[in-house]
C-alpha cells in the first residue's frame, strides 16, 4: 500500500481482521504493516494521527491490544507525540467521568490498562487511576459520608476496575504485585458494605421473590470470575496479547506518568423517602446495568470456557452494538469476526436476545436487535439460523413465566424475523397450542405471531405458511377488511341509515366543507335519528370513505375531524366514537389501532376516552387472551409522553435561541449608541457625525433585535404554560390509569389472605385439580438461567396439552404483568405523582398484588 493520506486510517480500522488491506492475519505482521505507515505520517499527520487513533481505541473496544501495541512502538520513536497522546487520552477520560459517559469511562480505562501493558504508562499510574475510582465508590455507599442511594455509580466504578483486569492483571501482578494486591483488598470491602442488587422488576421471568432466593448480582458475579481469574494465574483465551511479541524492543520505551482523575460528586442526600427512592432511579438510569444474563442454552453448548472468557466476550458484543449501531453490515462484520480462538454463536446469540429483551429499556429500538440477526444469519448461514431457532424454541417454553413486556417484544421481533425468511418454520411442532385453553400463553403467543405477521404480509401468504400445521389456521386473524354496517346498493330496499350513509358519501365527493357536513347533520340527521344512530352513521361512513389506505384515512381525518369534534364533545361520546372504529376494524387490529392513535394525534379523541374505552368490560374480558386492547392503550399513553417530550424540547430550543436574541439584542444598541456618540463640529457646532440614514437603520435594527428577544420570551412563556398543563393532565391520566388497573382486579382476584404472591395466584387454579406434584415446581424464576427447555406450565415438549392455569388466575396474571409493564416503562414520569398515586390509589385497601405490581415495576422499596 502507498502512504496516501488516507491509507494510514485504513490500516488502522482494518487491523486485526482478516481484509484485503493485509494480506496475512498474524497480528504481529498487521502491527508491522501499520505501525510502519503510520510512522511515515507522524511528522506531517500527527495531529490527525492523535485523535483518530484514541478514536479508534474509543470505538472499536475489542481492537485495544493492538492500538496499544502500536502506541507502544510509537513510543519508541517519538516519546513526545506518546506524551501528547497520554495527556489527550487523560482529557478524554476525565471528560468521560464528568458528562456521565459509562461506555466511553469503560473503553478508555481499558485502553489505559493497555497502554501499561506496552510501558506506554507507569503502571503505578495505573493504580491510581483504579484507587480513585475504589475511593469514589467506597464513600458513595458510606452512610455517613456519602449518599448509598447512588450505588449505581459506585458499582459502575467497580465494574470499570474488574473489566480492565483481564487485559492488564497479569502485568500488574508482575510489575506492582503489592499495589495490585492493595486494589484488590479494597474491592473486597467495597463489596461487603454494598448492598446486594435485585433484580426485581427487571427479570425475564415473573418474579417468584417467595420460591427462589437470588443468584449472585452482576458485580458480585463479576468479582468471582475475576478472582477465579486471579487463582488461574490470571491467564484466559479472550484476550489476545500482541504486546508480547514485541516485549523485547518495548521494554525500552520511556513509561509516562498519568495525570490523577476525580470523580463527580453525586446530589447530596435528601429528607423525604419518595425523593430518595427516586434518586435511585435516576442513578440506575444514568449508570444502567450493561446486560442481564438470558442463558438460554445448556452450559455444554458454550464450550468448555473459563467464566472470565464468557464475560470477555459479553463485553466484545456489546461495545460492537453499541458503536456499530448505525453500520448493520460492519456491525454483523466484526461480530462475527472476534479475535478469539474459539467458536461463540451460542455467547452471541444468548447476547442479543439478552439485549433485545433487556429491561426496562434496551440500549437502541428493538428494530436494530432484528436487524442484526437477520445480517448474522446471512453472515453464518450453516450456524445461527439453527442457533437462534434453537433458542426460539427454549424461549416458547417459557413464554408461560416470561415479563409481558419481553413476550411482546419477542412476538414483535419473531414475527418480522420470520418476514424476512420466507414465514419458514416448522409449525407442527406447536400445532398441539390448540388443545390448550384459549388463554393459555403459548396458544397467544402463537396467535399474536400471525396477526403480526398478517400485517407484514398478506392473509392468504400467512395461511401458506402455515399448511403443515392447519389447524393453527383458527390463531389467523379474520381474513377480509371493514366491516361497514350501512353497506347497500342505491335503491329503494335501503334502510334510512343506508340512505343517510350515501348521501353523506355523495357529500364528500362533492367536497363538500366540514361546515356543510355539520349543517346537514344538525338540520336533517340528528333531530330525527338521535346521537347514537348519527355518530354511528356517520364515523362508518366515512371510516369507510377512508379505508383505502393510511393516506385516505388522514386526508378524511384532517378535512372532516371537526364534523367528529361537534359530534363528540365529551369523554362519553368519545368512547362512542372510538367503539364505531374498533366496529367497523374488527376484523383489522393494525387499522383500529392506526384509526384511534390518528383520532388522539389531532385531538378528536383523548386520552382519556382511549382509556375508557380499553377497560370497558368487552375490553376487559379479553385482557388474557389479545394483545388488541393493550397496543391502544400503549399507543395513547406513549403519544402522552412524546407531547410532553416534544415541549420539553421545544422549550430549551427556545432558551437557547433566546441567549442568541438577547446577544443580539445587546449588540445592536452597542452599535446605535456608538454611531450616536460620534459628534463632529459643523460650522462650530456640534453636530451628529453619522451619516441619518445609516442611523435610522441602526436604531431600526435595535428596535427589531428587542422584538425578536420580546417575541421569543412570550413563545416560552405560551410553552410553559402548555407543559404545565400537559403535566397535570399526565398526573390525571396516571390516577385514571392506575385507578381502573386496581378497581378491575380487586373484582377477580382472590382475597388478600389467599393471593399474597404470584406463586398463590398460580397455586390457587392448580390445588383445585389433579396435578402432578412436580408441576408447580417448574415456574421456579431460574428455568431460563439453567438453560434447556424443561417443561413449563404447558408441557410442550410431549406435546401432552397440559395448562394448569385457570382463566381468572390468567387473567389476573396477564393483568398485573401489564401493569408492572407500564409502571417500569413510563418510571421516570410517574415518579413526580408516586404520592398522590399512594394517597389516592394504592392506598391500604388497594390488593397487596396489585401495590406490589406498580412497585416491582418502579423498582421501589416495598410498600405493600
Amino acid at each position: 500500500m502507498g502512504s496516501g493520506g488516507g491509507s494510514w486510517k485504513i490500516l488502522l480500522l482494518r487491523i486485526g481482521d482478516k481484509c484485503p488491506e493485509y494480506n496475512t492475519t498474524d497480528p504481529k505482521e498487521q502491527i508491522d504493516t501499520c505501525y510502519g505507515a503510520i510512522r511515515r505520517e507522524l511528522d506531517h499527520s500527527g495531529s490527525d494521527i492523535l485523535p483518530f487513533l484514541l478514536q479508534c481505541a474509543e470505538q472499536l473496544p475489542h481492537k485495544i491490544p493492538f492500538y496499544g501495541t502500536l502506541v507502544g512502538l510509537l513510543n519508541l520513536e517519538n516519546e513526545e507525540f506518546v506524551r501528547k497522546f497520554v495527556d489527550g487520552t487523560q482529557k478524554s477520560f476525565q471528560d468521560a467521568l464528568n458528562s456521565e459517559d459509562c461506555n466511553k469511562t469503560r473503553c478508555l480505562l481499558r485502553f489505559i490498562t493497555v497502554m501499561m501493558c506496552s510501558k506506554v504508562l507507569q503502571p503505578s499510574s495505573l493504580v491510581v487511576v483504579f484507587e480513585t475510582l475504589l475511593s469514589a465508590a467506597a464513600t458513595t455507599v458510606d452512610e455517613e459520608k456519602g449518599n448509598p442511594y447512588w450505588q449505581a455509580q459506585a458499582d459502575f466504578y467497580i465494574t470499570c476496575i474488574l473489566s480492565s483486569l483481564p487485559w492488564g492483571g497479569a502485568e500488574l501482578m508482575e510489575q506492582v504485585p503489592e499495589e495490585i494486591e492493595r486494589v484488590m483488598v479494597g474491592i473486597e470491602a467495597y463489596m461487603s458494605i454494598r448492598k446486594h442488587v435485585s433484580n426485581e422488576g427487571l427479570s425475564f421471568v415473573e418474579d417468584e421473590d417467595d420460591q427462589v432466593l437470588e443468584e449472585k448480582d452482576f458485580l458480585e458475579d463479576l468479582w468471582t470470575r475475576i478472582q477465579d481469574l486471579s487463582s488461574h494465574g490470571w491467564k484466559l483465551n479472550s484476550v489476545p496479547k500482541p504486546h508480547l511479541s514485541f516485549e523485547a524492543q518495548l521494554v525500552d520505551g520511556k513509561s509516562h506518568d498519568f495525570v490523577p482523575v476525580s470523580c463527580p460528586a453525586q446530589p447530596d442526600l435528601p429528607s423525604a423517602q419518595f425523593v430518595v427512592e427516586r434518586q435511585k432511579h435516576d442513578a440506575e438510569l444514568k449508570y444502567p446495568q450493561r446486560i442481564r444474563r438470558l442463558n438460554i442454552f445448556p452450559a455444554n453448548k458454550t464450550e468448555d470456557l473459563q467464566p472470565i472468557d464468557r464475560f470477555v466476550m459479553e463485553e466484545y458484543l456489546l461495545d460492537v452494538l453499541f458503536y456499530l449501531n448505525g453500520c448493520r453490515k460492519e456491525c454483523a462484520f466484526y461480530m462475527v469476526g472476534l479475535p478469539v480462538p474459539f467458536r461463540y454463536e451460542y455467547i452471541m446469540a444468548e447476547t442479543i436476545f439478552s439485549q433485545l429483551l433487556l429491561l426496562p429499556h434496551p440500549p437502541f429500538k428493538p428494530l436494530y436487535y432484528t436487524l442484526v440477526i437477520i445480517d448474522l444469519c446471512k453472515a453464518l448461514p450453516g450456524a445461527f439460523p439453527a442457533v437462534v431457532a434453537g433458542a426460539v424454541r427454549v424461549l416458547f417454553e417459557k413464554i408461560a413465566i416470561m415479563d409481558m413486556e419481553c413476550r411482546t417484544r419477542l412476538i414483535l421481533w419473531f414475527a418480522h424475523h420470520l418476514s424476512n425468511f420466507q414465514f419458514i418454520w416448522p409449525w407442527d411442532e406447536w400445532a398441539y397450542v390448540m388443545d390448550l385453553p384459549k388463554w393459555a400463553p403459548q396458544r397467544v403467543f402463537v396467535q399474536e405471531v400471525l396477526d403480526r405477521e398478517v400485517r407484514l404480509s398478506y392473509w392468504e401468504k400467512v395461511k401458506q405458511s402455515i399448511d403443515i400445521a392447519p389447524a393453527l389456521e383458527a390463531l389467523l386473524p379474520p381474513k377480509g377488511g371493514p366491516n361497514f354496517k350501512y353497506d347497500g346498493t342505491e335503491g329503494t330496499d335501503q334502510s334510512d341509515e343506508q340512505r343517510l350513509s350515501s348521501e353523506l358519501k355523495k357529500m364528500v365527493k362533492g367536497r363538500q366543507t366540514a361546515a356543510e357536513v355539520i349543517s346537514w347533520i344538525e338540520e336533517s340527521v340528528l333531530p330525527g335519528y338521535g346521537l347514537q344512530t348519527t355518530l354511528s352513521v356517520i364515523a362508518q361512513t366515512l371510516l369507510d370513505i377512508g379505508s383505502k389506505s393510511f393516506t385516505h384515512l388522514i386526508t378524511i381525518l384532517e378535512r372532516y375531524g371537526q364534523v367528529f369534534v361537534k359530534l363528540c364533545g365529551d369523554e362519553e361520546k368519545q368512547v362512542m366514537l372510538i367503539e364505531e372504529v374498533s366496529s367497523y376494524w374488527k376484523n383489522n387490529t393494525q387499522m383500529t389501532a392506526v384509526a384511534i392513535d390518528r383520532m388522539m394525534g389531532y385531538r378528536l379523541i383523548s386520552n382519556f376516552s382511549i382509556l375508557r374505552w380499553v377497560f370497558s368490560p368487552d375490553n376487559v374480558e379479553r385482557f388474557h387472551t389479545s394483545d388488541r386492547p393493550w397496543e391502544i392503550l400503549g399507543n395513547a399513553v406513549s403519544k402522552t409522553f412524546n407531547r410532553i417530550a416534544d415541549l420539553r424540547k421545544e422549550i430549551t430550543s427556545l432558551k437557547n435561541s433566546i441567549v442568541l436574541a438577547e446577544e443580539s439584542a445587546v449588540k445592536a444598541q452597542a452599535e446605535l449608541e456608538t454611531a450616536e456618540s460620534k459628534l463632529v463640529l459643523v460650522d462650530g457646532k456640534p453636530t451628529l457625525g453619522e451619516n441619518p440614514v445609516r442611523l435610522k437603520r441602526l436604531q431600526a435594527y435595535a428596535d427589531k433585535a428587542k422584538e425578536k428577544e420580546a417575541s421569543v420570551r412570550e413563545i416560552i412563556v405560551a410553552k410553559e404554560a402548555l407543559l404545565r398543563q400537559a403535566l397535570e393532565e399526565n398526573e390525571l391520566l396516571f390516577l385514571n390509569l392506575y385507578g381502573n388497573f386496581s378497581s378491575v382486579l380487586k373484582d377477580k382476584l382472590p382475597e388478600p389472605s389467599k393471593a399474597q404472591t404470584l406463586w398463590d395466584l398460580k397455586s390457587n387454579q392448580a390445588d383445585k385439580m389433579a396435578v402432578d406434584a412436580e408441576e408447580p415446581s417448574t415456574m421456579d424464576m431460574d428455568d431460563l438461567d439453567e438453560g434447556g427447555p424443561k417443561k413449563s406450565l404447558s408441557n410442550g415438549e410431549t406435546n401432552v396439552a397440559i395448562y394448569n392455569v385457570g382463566e381468572k388466575e390468567q387473567w389476573c396474571l396477564s393483568t398485573l404483568g401489564h401493569l408492572k409493564a407500564f409502571s417500569r416503562q413510563y418510571a421516570s414520569e410517574i415518579w413526580p405523582h408516586v404520592e398522590r398515586l399512594d394517597a389516592e390509589v394504592l392506598t391500604e385497601n388497594a390488593h397487596p398484588l396489585v401495590r406490589k405490581a406498580f412497585y416491582s415495576g418502579l423498582r421501589r422499596s416495598r410498600g405493600y
